[in-house]
């Protein structure tokens, strides 16, 4: 995996806050399929950062004991 720049990553976050925000704001919908969207967008972004800062093989490998 390459290295990504801290400052890639912030931008990135900045545009999907932007963006979630733009439609959660101007664009109807549920509140459920709202919160639904919301959960998936925030799920997706942790992962995504994760396996940016190469914490996500750490943790996939993690094994619980018996």
């Amino acid at each position: 995996m390459t290295d990504m720049p801290i400052l890639y990553i912030v931008f990135a976050l900045i545009i999907v806050g932007v963006l979630m925000w733009l439609v959660n704001t101007y664009i109807p919908m549920a509140s459920s399929i709202r919160s639904v969207l919301n959960a998936v967008v925030v799920i997706s972004v942790v992962v995504w950062v994760l396996k940016a800062s190469g914490l996500w093989t750490t943790l996939s490998q993690y094994r619980i004991p018996h």
